[in-house]
């Protein structure tokens, strides 16, 4: 053992020293901040039109991918996950049921690349391939898919490369043809999607005035367009933006969006879509709209705390946080709207979150979780809740419906070792019947693979979620390699899903944690609020408990533990270890927010003022410090090995926020551990692409993590030689 480590010390020396030969090119800049100033030492890393600086990235990432190429098993992560795909046969997303019963669904055989568009008459009718997006040339991935109400046209957003900015086509289904007019400029995977017309003539999207993700424009004054089948898609009508209703005070950093629920509602719905739950929101009637008029009127506004609205004939459903940071179901009326004052349908529950809800013919259906890993079912008919047995235990439930005209409801449930699994609900006999559109396989590799779900106190008192999925034969003797998943932020959870990476983790011996860290939803609005601007510090400091936590218990120990986040998780793993570098062995940081202090100067930075501050305000300019990773690397310090990625495509933390965290830390780490900089060239965020290229980074991250906590299968032999 003492050998092998000799051996991983020499590895270890040598990437330093090559990194040390390969410092970034720094050109300091010293900013005053209400009478702080800060020096950013690698502020000319932002120039991304600079030949050094993508020179410098360049050669950062092929020295990483050598080195990862050392590691025995590199590759064992992705070629196990394309081994179970084969085993399933072929995987279904995307789901969209037209009102005459018609599912449009994304298909992806194992042996194929990417999904496929496919159609089928009911659950039970032949399936028709409908569009392959395969393009000598191009390597499309379908972002997502829109059927008209009546199915008969197809609305498909298409991207390349991890690139957001997508292209739609529209198709009628019934002849398979084309139109020749092409969407560009647009989101619709990511943000407003596709809304048909009732009479299924066009639809609305929103439109993308500046595409360039390195331009301070990109995101800027973006308008919803009403887009006519078969018209010139260059000549937009705009009809809900700034540009058009400048009464409306419609900001350039937010994305104005409207909403449909069902083809025959009366009113259109629009929302400034940003980083918050609780969103500004304005109303129109159809016919205006259609007509052309532009007389938007005002529904509710951020204090109002409304969240998941959903309208129906002239009843508005929605959720409510006023006073209720579980949220409470509660419905109003479209000619007199009071959300202060609402109709109370079901109350707040003290332990339980309430996290979606559909409306069908037969009454209202919603569902629970209890920190955010334990889901829960209702229905609502006649003012009377009742729960409703689920048909497993689930830690995640999600619900499908087609709307107050039809009875149909779809419950799917998951969980950290149970596969997603569809069932229609008949309300009548009170039972659920499987409706799987991908086949449901058995893993006996995994049979033994446990969760235990505990809850963590932390320094201040607050009691943590924190999802542990390991061998049920582990002994708790310290050993393990144990990797702990955390994010927090927006209020999102991290909710439980059929988790074969982690599952292929535990099955090599280690142990996944996923730290449930403030900054989420899991305990409802008050856990999202409770890392969030000047509480953010909960956030990384909740994972350093969970941390202890697991290492007091015997889980694990400081040698065999690293910590894994992404996007606004970097903001929680870069402070993790710049608090406490002591008490992780390596750590990945993938794609992630590491320098907050100038994430505002980022194209995707504006809209994100309301979630974590801005440098402008005096206050919050010292909660931006406090969670800049980048600002808190210590010339000398010894950090953890480190393995940080970035996409060059990614227009949501653009790919010099990871560059600069990372040539910070390889200049000034005082220990021999390794700083690796990988940047994906075609790529982005770490969506809209090829399942395979996921997967290839998934086995780096794997690799990595196994070859640093000593797993002996990851050691690099070859060094013995030297």
């Amino acid at each position: 053992m003492r050998y092998v480590i000799f051996i991983v010390v020499i590895f270890f020396f040598g990437t330093i020293k090559a990194q040390n030969t390969n410092l970034a090119p720094s050109e300091p800049v010293t900013d005053k901040y209400f009478g702080t100033s800060i020096t950013d030492r690698y502020r000319n890393l932002e120039d991304l039109q600079d030949s050094k600086v993508l020179g410098w990235m360049k050669s950062q990432s092929d020295y990483t991918n050598a080195t990862l190429a050392k590691i025995p098993n590199r590759n064992y992560y992705i070629e196990k996950r394309l081994d179970l795909d084969k085993r399933q046969g072929y995987s279904v997303s995307d789901l969209k049921i037209s009102d005459n019963n018609k599912y449009f669904y994304l298909k992806k055989n194992a042996d194929e690349k990417t999904s496929k568009v496919y159609c089928r008459n009911g659950f039970d009718g032949k399936e028709e391939l409908l569009y392959d997006p395969y393009n000598a040339g191009h390597n499309y991935v379908v972002t997502l898919i829109s059927p008209s109400w009546d199915g008969r046209k197809l609305a498909i957003s298409l991207a390349e490369k991890g690139k957001e900015i997508s292209e739609i086509l529209v198709m009628e289904v019934a002849t398979r043809s084309i139109y020749p007019q092409v969407i560009t400029q647009t989101i619709p995977g990511s943000v407003g999607g596709i809304k048909w017309l009732e009479d299924n003539s066009g639809f609305f999207y929103i439109y993308y005035p500046v595409v360039d993700i390195t331009s301070h424009l990109f995101g800027k004054n973006t308008q919803s367009v009403l887009y006519k089948i078969g018209e010139d898609p260059n000549q937009r009508n705009n009809v809900f933006s700034n540009s058009i209703t400048p009464r409306l005070d419609i900001s350039n950093d937010v994305a104005p969006a409207i909403l449909t629920f069902n083809s025959d509602d009366k009113y259109y719905i629009g929302i400034l879509v940003d980083a918050e739950d609780f969103r500004k929101t304005f109303i129109i009637s159809k016919e205006d709209l259609v007509k052309g008029k532009k007389n938007w009127k005002p529904l509710y506004d951020k204090a109002d705390k409304v969240y998941y609205l959903r309208l129906s004939g002239d009843d508005l459903y929605f959720l409510s946080g006023d006073n209720s940071p579980n949220y409470k179901l509660c419905k109003t009326s479209v000619k007199h709207p009071d959300f202060k004052n609402p109709q109370i349908l079901v109350p707040e529950k003290k332990d339980e979150v309430i996290k979606g809800y559909t409306i069908n013919k037969d009454g209202i259906y919603f569902t629970t979780t209890k920190n955010g890993v334990e889901g829960k079912l209702y229905s609502l008919s006649n003012g009377k809740e009742t729960a409703i047995a689920l048909p497993f235990v689930s830690g995640n439930v999600s619900l499908q419906s087609r709307g107050m005209k039809f009875s149909d409801l779809w419950v799917t449930c998951s969980g950290w070792t149970n596969e997603d699994q569809r069932f229609r609900y008949n309300a009548a006999s009170k039972t659920f019947i499987p409706e799987n559109l991908a086949p449901v396989v058995e893993y006996p590799e995994f049979k033994d693979i446990i969760v235990e779900e505990l809850s963590v106190k932390s320094r201040d008192g607050q009691e943590i979620p924190l999802s542990l999925i390991y061998n049920k034969n582990l002994n708790k003797n310290g050993s393990h390699p144990t990797l702990i998943d955390a994010y927090g932020a927006y209020g999102m959870s991290s909710s439980p899903f059929f988790a074969k990476s982690y599952l292929l983790w535990a099955e090599a011996g280690g142990i996944v944690a996923i730290a449930h860290v403030r900054g989420g939803g899991e305990k409802g609005k008050k856990w999202h609020l409770g890392g969030y601007k000047e509480t953010k510090s909960n956030s990384w400091k909740d994972l350093i408990d969970c941390t202890e936590y697991l290492i007091k218990e015997n889980y694990t120990s400081k040698d065999k533990t690293a910590i894994w986040g992404s996007s606004a998780g970097g903001i929680t793993i870069g402070r993790a270890i710049t608090e406490r570098p002591d008490l992780f062995k390596a750590a990945i940081v993938e794609v992630g927010m590491t320098n907050m202090l100038r994430f505002e100067n980022t194209p995707n930075g504006e809209g994100n003022i309301k979630e974590f501050g801005t440098s402008k305000n005096p206050d919050e300019f010292k909660n931006l410090l406090e969670m800049d990773a980048y600002q808190h690397i210590k010339k000398g310090e010894k950090y953890p090995a480190t393995l940080i990625t970035g996409g060059i495509n990614d227009n949501r933390v653009i790919v010099w926020q990871p560059a600069k965290f990372a040539a910070k830390l390889m200049a000034d780490n005082g220990a021999t551990t390794p700083v690796l900089l990988k940047i994906d060239y075609e790529g982005g965020h770490g969506n809209n692409i090829p399942v395979a290229q996921r997967y290839s980074g998934l086995s780096d991250i794997f690799a990595f993590a196994f070859w640093q906590l000593g797993h002996p299968d990851y050691q690099p032999k070859e060094i013995m030689k030297n």
